[in-house]
């Protein structure tokens, strides 16, 4: 066994499970280019004052998550935890036309237990919009998760909705929760047995069961809001309804992070046990902005975790017709020299081939199309070279075992039969 394996809450995505890993990505990309957002690549680490006064400093994540490390120019720095904080930094830095409309991929990184699709290293895809506080605005952003989910094949997800209200109407229903939290303050679970004092709104996102007690009779944030809020709210769930996307309201839903306010969602699966079941949230932030220096700009976006939506794709049976990684492999059975030109040519014209190398057998030849996934093997002897063929042979999906002679050049031809 080698004396070096990969940390603690981290892990190796190989061959043929990134073939998965690369499709939800690439269909993402996709969904946010008919949306009109634009991929940003930023550093993967942060001054970690961007983090800790985005996320809040009260907050999990920076009070036991973070990666923090001082460089060797004295600077205190972050890994990312999350994707938003970076977005509005570069936002603020490089002043881009608004609505700044972008999306991300990218690892994140959390000192937490492992669990399910979550490790210390994982991955998240997101979308942020700045510059706008248009309710409209938020449905856009849902509904491009909602597709995005739907793009991949999922059918079992569920969206929840609510409104945490905004500065005019949050600080008032904030005292209500504290004055009822501490009048039960006997009954909270050990981790709120204190910090409810300083973040109330945590124990509503709190699984625990002795929290878990409190949340029927706490107060409500739907009877708090005030009319900006509920009309905001109102357009929110009105343009669900016209699109068609099922939600249901969740007056818990809170998030857990500081910066949110008015709009949050969360789309879970119920193929991931309930704790860990949300594969994509977010909502509005219309105060990030300024509380990392910038001029009080609004913004709305989510994020997205590519290892449980993984694992949801795999219990509901889609993606897997990307299990693949190639179209044709080519089998020599000569000396490599039609393998390696061929090869070339096939790929030059945008079809996925592989080969095998060492002057493998025949048998061994195919043995590695079939572990690589091919739906074709093409091959090569003293025969077709001879005769200028090629042996196509279907190895596997509609047509497996069929065995043609095809001329050089109707190939081209034949594969487009064969391949989508």
């Amino acid at each position: 066994m080698s004396a070096f394996q990969a940390p603690p809450g981290t892990r190796d995505i190989l061959p043929p499970e990134s073939a998965a890993f690369a499709a939800v990505v690439a269909r993402f990309a996709g969904i946010c280019r008919t949306a009109g957002y634009g991929l940003l690549v930023s550093p993967m680490f942060e001054d970690a004052q961007v983090f800790r006064r985005g996320a809040g400093v009260a907050t999990d994540l920076v009070q036991k998550e973070m990666y923090e490390f001082e460089d060797k120019g004295g600077r205190l720095l972050a890994l990312r935890p999350e994707g938003t904080a970076s977005v509005v930094r570069a936002f603020i830095q490089h002043h881009p036309q608004t609505p700044w409309k972008v999306w991300y991929a990218t690892p994140a990184f959390r000192y937490e237990r492992p669990q399910a699709g979550r490790h210390r290293q994982h991955h998240q895809l997101g979308v942020e919009a700045v510059g706008s506080a248009d309710p409209d605005l938020d449905v856009e952003v849902i509904a491009l998760g909602s597709d995005f989910l739907a793009a991949l094949g999922l059918r079992g997800i569920r969206l929840k909705v609510n409104s945490m209200g905004d500065d005019a109407c949050l600080p008032a229903y904030r005292a209500a929760l504290t004055a009822y939290l501490g009048s039960h303050e006997a009954e909270l679970c050990p981790e709120h047995a204190e910090r409810w004092k300083t973040n109330p709104l945590r124990v509503l996102d709190c699984k625990h069961a002795a929290c878990v007690a409190l949340h029927e009779a706490a107060p409500r944030l739907g009877d708090a809001l005030c009319p900006p809020c509920r009309e905001h709210f109102g357009r929110v769930t009105e343009g669900l309804d016209a699109l068609g996307i099922a939600w249901t309201r969740d007056e818990l839903l809170v998030r857990g992070l500081d910066y949110y306010n008015r709009t949050t969602f969360e789309f879970s699966s119920p193929a991931i046990p309930a704790a860990q079941d949300v594969v994509l949230g977010g909502g509005r932030y219309d105060g990030l902005v300024a509380v990392l220096g910038g001029d009080p700009t609004p913004g709305v976006g989510f994020g997205c975790g590519i290892e449980r939506v993984l694992i949801a794709c795999a219990a509901e049976g889609v993606l897997e017709d990307v299990a693949g990684e190639i179209d044709v492999f080519v089998v020599d059975l000569v000396d490599g020299a039609a393998a390696r030109d061929l090869t070339a040519e096939l790929r030059r014209a945008g079809v996925a081939a592989d080969r095998a190398f060492d002057r493998r057998s025949a048998k061994a030849q195919l043995r590695l199309a079939d572990r690589r996934g091919a739906r074709l093997a093409l091959i090569l002897g003293a025969e077709e070279l001879a005769a200028g063929t090629v042996t196509l042979r279907v190895l596997r999906g509609e047509g497996a075992g069929h065995q043609e002679a095809v001329v050089r050049g109707a190939l081209e031809a034949a594969l487009r039969r064969w391949i989508s």
